[in-house]
């Protein structure tokens, strides 16, 4: 989903544009802002991937506004003033609606917008595959960001906003990351998933019992009922019968 921020002062206007947006599947709507002001207030502790907005309203205009922002969203600007069509595009924006638009105008703004949304994410999806298949991925714990051969990972426990990368004879590197996001990172065929906190290294497997699992460095861990049928098929692609 692309998250949205619609501004604009006009009332109507920005009633016709939080409409607009539900309509589009691929869109959500996180915060409508009468005014610049509140949208940087939002944006100080929210986040949005698209912005539209008004360039022709009091205080900070839209354009003013865009170009302050240090981390720059996607942008369709929506104005009456067709003059502003050359500025908007000096800053990047995705498109330019001018006013009165339809709805079909605003869809294929919006597609513009998925197209552009979609190599990005793409592109950042494919390199973290590449980096974490490699041979080596780079960890930033604390104020450190240390080099570890994936091989010698021998388990990742999981808790709430964290996780603790277990190697061999080794304090944990303790990333502020969570498990749902390194689950969604780590690619190597070698990790699996055992139970909602921990993914271990099939390589450091040395037994397995009914409920557990145990490595090569003497820890036993859990298998928990929501994993025990995608190990147990994972094990038996490895196993002589």
């Amino acid at each position: 989903m692309i998250k949205c921020i619609a501004i604009d002062d006009e009332p109507l206007a920005l009633t016709q544009l939080e409409g607009y947006i539900r309509k589009v599947p691929f869109l959500e709507l996180v915060k409508s802002c009468r005014d610049a002001i509140s949208a940087i207030e939002f944006l100080d502790e929210g986040e949005a991937d698209l912005i539209f907005i008004d360039i022709n309203m009091p205080g900070i205009n839209g354009l003013d506004f865009v170009k302050s922002l240090k981390k720059r969203p996607m942008v369709i600007f929506t104005t009456a003033y067709s003059e502003y069509a050359i500025e908007g595009f000096k800053v990047n924006a995705v498109d330019y609606l001018l006013k009165p638009f339809d709805y079909s105008d605003f869809l294929r703004a919006t597609n513009k917008a998925y197209r552009q949304y979609s190599l990005l994410h793409t592109s950042k999806q494919e390199r973290r595959k590449e980096d974490l298949s490699a041979e080596y991925i780079f960890i930033k714990a604390g104020y450190k960001i240390t080099r570890v051969n994936v091989n010698d990972i021998c388990y990742i426990e999981g808790f709430s906003e964290y996780v603790k990368i277990f190697t061999a004879g080794k304090i944990p590197l303790v990333p502020l990351i969570t498990m749902k996001n390194i689950v969604g990172q780590f690619k190597s065929p070698d990790f699996i998933r055992i139970h909602r906190s921990y993914i271990i290294n099939s390589k450091k497997i040395s037994e397995i019992s009914k409920n557990s699992v145990k490595l090569n460095n003497g820890i036993s861990l859990p298998i928990g009922e929501q994993y025990r049928k995608n190990f147990d098929d994972f094990i038996s692609k490895h196993t002589l019968h």
